[in-house]
Parts: structure tokens; C-alpha cells; sequence
């Protein structure tokens, strides 16, 4: 099921509201893609309120407003390698801040104090329930799916301050979307990135050195994961410049694709 949060354009009664909806549809055909509308959150058992608009008609948002963003960093050997970094003993962790995100086809805003913005393609979980301490067993039942982000990192700043709050929490630093889907196994699936329709980046989540289970039950033995908080769980080699007017696109296998262009911020 792929569950996303959406606004209703202009033009119907209920322009301007936001919901969560089941999406329905192929989507190499956007024009037969249809949004059922669900009353509340989509957490537990989702109700549809009879509500269905075509895709087009609606504008995609971020598919959720997490908490918190737990990112992982170096979790692929490649990667880590490109940077001049080694694979760290235990999983290396940080946060984005919830001001970061932004969803699908919102604008990048570079960031006046950085000269190199670069992309960074990931696969996102999205929790599902309040936990703590989840044994490896009893992960699945944590998680509510998964969607595609951008960790967006100003890479000159991360050099420079040795620490990373500004370089990956700046404002649009975290684009999130199109969607969530609930049936997935993240175990190998193809992750992309393109620039301006050029591959930058291709890897694959069986590449990871720490897999989604493993990353929750280390994450979670430090602090409580809610509803609707978001771990990004690294990313592949072929990390590169953003630059103004670039349009960046995300694609994993069996989700879809997050795009977004960049844009001087105003």
C-alpha cells in the first residue's frame, strides 16, 4: 500500500486541506493514479473517508512530519571510501532537523554559507509505532514502510566544523516522498540518483553494511522512536555537486522516484 500526504488544489470544495490517502495506480501512468482520502493518521488500522481525488488534482507533500530524523552515515564501504572515511566499528548516527524536509517537487534552497551542496540518494523507514528497544525479531513490527530522501549535505561545511549540524540540517536539507509504501522488503533493492537526467549515483541496499533491522535495534537501544519518525539509512558512492537550476531525482525499487529542483535561496 502506498500511503501518501497530500493538498487539494485549487478548483474543489476542499482546496487547500490536507490528508493522508492510500495511493492507487501504475505510475508510469500518473494520469489514472487515484488519492483515497483516510480520516486521521495512517497509523494502526486506516479509515477511508470515501474521498478519492485523481493524482493530478492534488499536490504531494512530504509524507510525513517526523519527530526526528536519525541518519546514518558511512553505511555503505563505497561510499565511506569516496570521502576518504573508514567504515566505523558501530553504526555512525546524527539528526536532521524536522525544519529540514520538504516533499516532493518543493525547491532545494541552496544555503548561503556553503560553496558544495551535494546529494546524497538514501532509503528512508518510516516508523510505525512508539518503541524502544526493539529485539532484531521484532522489528517488522515496528516499521510502517519506507520511502526515498535526499541528505542533502553542504559537504564543505561538513569539513570545515567537524560536526554536522548545519552542513545537514539546513532548511530543504532533507526531502522526503513521493510516498510511503507499506509492502516492501528493503533488503536489495536499487537505489538511484540523477542530476539534470544524468546518473550520478546506483547502488543497491543488500550493499549496506548494517541492514535496516540492525540500524533500529542500535538506535533504539539509545532512545524512543514515534510514530512517524524517519531513519535514513545511508547512502551509496557517487555522491556530487548540486548546483543552482539542478534537478535532482531519488528512485528506489519499488517505491518511486523524489524530485526536486534547486533554487537560490531568496
Amino acid at each position: 500500500m502506498r500511503i501518501a500526504r497530500f493538498s487539494v488544489r485549487e478548483g474543489s470544495p476542499a482546496a487547500g486541506s490536507v490528508s493522508f490517502g492510500v495511493v492507487e495506480g501504475d505510475p508510469a501512468q500518473p494520469e489514472s493514479m487515484v488519492v483515497h482520502a483516510l480520516a486521521g493518521h495512517p497509523f494502526g488500522q486506516p479509515q477511508p473517508t470515501g474521498e478519492s481525488y485523481r493524482l493530478q488534482d492534488v499536490r504531494l507533500l512530504s509524507p510525513m512530519l517526523p519527530n526526528k530524523i536519525v541518519a546514518v552515515g558511512r553505511n555503505y564501504a563505497a561510499h565511506a571510501a569516496e570521502l576518504g572515511n573508514d567504515v566505523p566499528d558501530v553504526p555512525l548516527t546524527f539528526f536532521k532537523p524536522s525544519t529540514a524536509v520538504i516533499g516532493p517537487t518543493e525547491s532545494i534552497a541552496y544555503p548561503p554559507f556553503s560553496s558544495d551542496v551535494q546529494h546524497e540518494a538514501e532509503l528512508a523507514v518510516v516508523i510505525g509505532r512508539m518503541c524502544r528497544e526493539v529485539p532484531l525479531d521484532r522489528v517488522p513490527e515496528v516499521i510502517l514502510g519506507y520511502t526515498c530522501a535526499n541528505d542533502v549535505t553542504a559537504r564543505d561545511v561538513q569539513q570545515r566544523e567537524g560536526q554536522w549540524a548545519r552542513a545537514k540540517g539546513f532548511d530543504t536539507a532533507c526531502p522526503l516522498g513521493p510516498w510511503i509504501e507499506t509492502d516492501l522488503d528493503p533488503s536489495d533493492l536499487a537505489v538511484t540518483c540523477t542530476v539534470n537526467g544524468e546518473l550520478r549515483q546506483t547502488g543497491r541496499t543488500s550493499l549496506m553494511v548494517r541492514s535496516v533491522a540492525e540500524l533500529i535495534v542500535h538506535i533504539s537501544e539509545a532512545m524512543t522512536l514515534l510514530p512517524g519518525d524517519v531513519i535514513l539509512t545511508g547512502t551509496p558512492a557517487g555522491v556530487g555537486p548540486l548546483n543552482v537550476g539542478d534537478e535532482v531525482a531519488v528512485s528506489i525499487e519499488g517505491i518511486g522516484t523524489l524530485t526536486n529542483k534547486v533554487i537560490k535561496r531568496g
